[in-house]
């Protein structure tokens, strides 16, 4: 009896001291690494959807880059002229941005038909808004409407559907990996406004674990961490338990994004994210993030011009995989659930490309040099700063004088890939070595290539090549057995 006595007490004494002083931090959490699906996987979709896909308005500022509609709401409330001067007008002074969400209907939402769109891109997974900054839930969220004190998720809110949970069922459906944004503050959100430390514990920690346990993502990616440090956001616990407890410990893939103090650190176990930038490299694991237009959220003021061509996104994927990154491209719904078809013909061009030249993409990682430069001065490096105004399509225009870009690498097994941005005759890759053995085809293509040594280069004559025989403007060299 007295033994087993001291044997309770020492077991709940042992459960006390590891509760009491066990603390994650972020260098066990770095031993984790980061599940190779991920860095196999390439290309993403991203999805911003929720009640600013209602007004879908923000100015198209000139050379900025972007300019966000999903950021209405909050550009209300900064008292924005433009966001000011185009909501009086359409909707009145007196209406208020929650009188929205009655007009968030989704009533022409068909997520089968987005998943076979997604599936056709070429894409590997897809991100959807779990929730944005505005705090509305895409599911059934009970933190949401306590906190909010009003319908604010799509179950109990005006779609009456579980627009997450039937999106995810779908993309799954068709083979792709699922994930989720989720956005760690609200800006107007009650709670938050009121008591930040009792909104992380009561709100957005349970909101969080309940996202996760019910719909079992494969990546989550994290945002709105600006306003406090990854302490006060309780993240190091949180990810223990999402590495360690959470249903999808094994799989689950995140960015850096927990803190004002996370960012491009603690590449053990997140990856790095930059947003209408593009200016990482291949010495971490990353991902550009950012959308077809100017804006992530569905912008009725863009127009045709505003959003990049199939070709420009093409030459983006590449030059992003080449420096060992993945591509997270964005659309943007309508409110009533419609993709718009310029988005969906984008895509369906990319995947075209893709169904012919993914050897050259999934699975890759960076040659020695991510690229070759023509002669000429050579253009300012950006910084890595997370908004870098990066347009890869200017860089592999020749101009008088200046150098531009002639191919994009990439490499898997013992097989390098050569993008070629435009055809020419001959193609001279500097400092490739060669072996007897080696062979040049291009992708598509039944047709060999001769490949010679010359110094440090290697040339391949193209002459040979008939119409038909190369699929696309953009296409891919396969150099066998290159060193």
């Amino acid at each position: 009896m007295k033994k087993n006595l001291l044997l309770f007490v020492f077991i709940v004494f042992s459960h006390y001291c590891s509760a009491q002083h066990y603390q994650p931090n972020w260098e066990s959490l770095n031993t984790r690494g980061i599940p190779s699906w991920f860095t196999e996987a390439k290309f993403g979709i991203f999805i911003h959807w929720g009640v600013y896909s209602v007004p879908s308005y923000a100015p198209v500022i000139e050379n900025s880059g972007y300019s966000y509609a999903e950021w209405y709401w909050y550009r209300l409330h900064e008292k924005q002229k433009d966001f000011i001067a185009f909501h009086d007008k359409n909707y009145g002074p007196d209406f208020q941005y929650p009188q929205f969400e009655s007009q968030f209907t989704a009533s022409m939402f068909d997520p089968q038909q987005w998943a076979t769109i997604f599936k056709k891109s070429g894409a590997r997974y897809v991100v959807l808004t779990s929730k944005h900054h505005e705090g509305y839930c895409l599911w059934n969220s009970a933190e949401a409407d306590r906190d909010w004190g009003r319908a604010w998720n799509a179950v109990t809110g005006t779609p009456h559907r579980d627009l997450l949970g039937d999106l995810t069922n779908a993309v799954r459906a068709v083979g792709l990996r699922m994930g989720y944004y989720y956005s760690l503050y609200e800006w107007f959100n009650p709670l938050w406004q009121t008591d930040k430390p009792l909104y992380v514990t009561k709100h957005m920690i349970p909101q969080f674990k309940d996202l996760v346990t019910r719909y079992k993502p494969s990546i989550i990616f994290a945002d709105g961490e600006w306003e406090l440090p990854d302490t006060a956001w309780h993240s190091p616990e949180l990810l223990a338990w999402l590495f360690n407890d959470s249903p999808v410990a094994k799989d689950v893939v995140v960015n850096d994004r927990w803190g004002n103090n996370t960012r491009d650190k603690n590449k053990g176990c997140m990856y790095a994210t930059s947003e209408y930038g593009s200016g990482m490299n291949p010495n971490v694991v990353w991902e550009e993030n950012r959308g077809i237009g100017h804006s992530y959220g569905y912008n009725r003021n863009e127009q045709l011009s505003d959003y990049k061509t199939s070709h420009d996104l093409i030459l983006m994927l590449a030059d992003i995989v080449s420096r060992g990154g993945n591509l997270l491209l964005d659309i943007g719904p309508t409110a009533d659930g419609r993709l718009p078809v310029i988005m969906q013909q984008r895509l369906i061009d990319m995947g075209k490309w893709l169904a012919i030249n993914g050897e050259a993409i999934y699975a890759t990682h960076a040659w020695s040099h991510s690229s070759q430069w023509s002669e000429g001065k050579m253009p300012e490096k950006n910084d890595k700063s997370f908004m870098a105004g990066y347009n890869v399509a200017e860089l592999v225009k020749g101009k008088p004088g200046a150098a531009h870009i002639e191919y994009f690498f990439t490499q898997k097994d013992n097989n390098l890939y050569c993008i070629v941005p435009a055809y020419s005759s001959q193609v001279r890759i500097h400092d490739l070595k060669i072996t007897s053995s080696s062979k040049a085809t291009i992708l598509g293509c039944s047709k060999t290539f001769s490949c010679k040594q010359r110094g440090n280069d290697c040339i391949i004559n193209l002459s040979s090549a008939k119409p038909g025989d190369i699929s696309s403007e953009i296409f891919v060299l396969k150099i066998k057995n290159a060193k």
